[in-house]
Parts: C-alpha cells; structure tokens; sequence
C-alpha cells in the first residue's frame, strides 16, 4: 500500500508539487491498521489504494489521497487540528500518530458514536471527537494550527477560515456532487491574509449541514 501511495505521488506530481511526502507521514500510513477502520466484509481490502464503504453512505478515503491532505497542512508534534467528516477514523488517527492534537466532528449521529468508541479503544494520542455540524467548527477548541476537511463543500465555510490560525493550512474539497471537484489548500498568513492553491482534481462525498444543509 505504502509503495502504491508513492507511486501515485509520484504520478500527481506536477499538479501537488512533489515527489516525495515526508518520511514520517510515509512511516505513519505503513503502520497505522487501516483494517481497523472499515467493516469486516471488506477487511480483506483494507490495504488496496482505495476508498471503500464504510455505512450510511460513507467512505474511508484512498489512502493516498489521506497521506497527501496530511502532508499538505504539514503539521507538527502539537498542533492542534481539526478535522470535519470525522467518518471511519482512520484520519484522526494517521494525525494523531504524527503526534498532533486531533479535534474531530462527525454530523452522523450514529456513525459519530461508533467511531468515537474505536478511536478511544484502538488509538494512542489526543483525540476529542464531537458529533455535531462541523460546517461550523470547533470554536471554544481554535484557533487551529490546521484544519482538514474530508468532504465536499460547494463553497468554503466561513466560519472555518475565522478558526484558521494566521499561520495554518486549511485543506478541503469543493464542488458539487456530480462535477468536478477540486482540492484546495488554503493558507493563512502571519497577517491573517488568505491564498487558495487549487491542488487536484478528487471524488468526495458531499458535506451536509450549515446552510447547504437549510
């Protein structure tokens, strides 16, 4: 899987802008158990460079696609990050390996539960999870170091920029559901001013709540 992740680095590597991802995300996407993270009846695929089901509509991620946002908000041993659509897991916890402060939410009631109770029996690290509106954040946990979003948005949530430390990444999917969406890495300056960096071209599944949700 991990020489998969590579060779689709490679692949993209005009577009991300390059060739390599850190050794310790590398490190980190070969140990942390992705079967863990998907039902049993495709355990058996768990470590193919794939999305795949996880219930209600739901997918745990490529894993390429997890090891690039985690190196684009290139986060350090402390950083406080949240991600929105915490889903399976297996995110927050390839985060939390990297030794940062993961605040996750999921708007799923019952997929926020399950996956709650895995990470507290399976992960190391400093993970809060929250199931809630993630359109809207975090806010008593920012300002962020990072912020990762895992679903597509048709437009990027104010309120998520607003908990963008000035210095931070935020690095989220926009588009619609049935064209093409884009991965974007946003950064804030030391000054609070904002670039957008459209990254690749990706397949994620909507975000709901805020007011695409009304």
């Amino acid at each position: 899987m991990v020489a998969e992740i590579q060779e689709d680095v490679q692949s993209t590597s005009a577009f991300i802008g390059m060739a390599h991802l850190r050794d310790d995300i590398m490190q980190v996407m070969g140990e942390v158990p992705r079967h863990l993270f998907v039902p049993a009846e495709v355990r058996n695929q768990a470590y193919q460079n794939r999305p795949l089901p996880i219930g209600y509509g739901q997918t745990i991620s490529q894993p390429y696609i997890v090891a690039l946002m985690t190196a684009l908000i290139d986060p350090a041993a402390g950083d406080a990050v949240l991600e929105v659509g915490t889903g399976s897991g297996y995110q927050a916890a390839v985060l939390a390996a990297l030794g940062a402060r993961v605040y996750t939410m999921e708007i799923i009631p019952e997929l926020a539960r399950r996956t709650a109770v895995l990470l507290r029996d399976n992960v190391k690290g400093r993970i809060a999870t929250r199931q809630g509106d993630g359109y809207f954040g975090w806010p008593e946990a920012g300002p962020f170091d990072a912020i990762v979003v895992t679903a597509a948005a048709d437009h990027v949530p104010p309120p998520l920029v607003r908990q963008l430390k000035n210095g931070g990444r935020l690095v989220i999917p926009v588009g619609h559901r049935f064209s093409v969406q884009q991965l974007l890495l946003i950064r804030k300056d030391e000054m609070g001013q904002l670039t957008t960096r459209p990254v690749l071209p990706v397949q994620f599944v909507p975000l709901t709540g805020g007011p695409q949700g009304d």
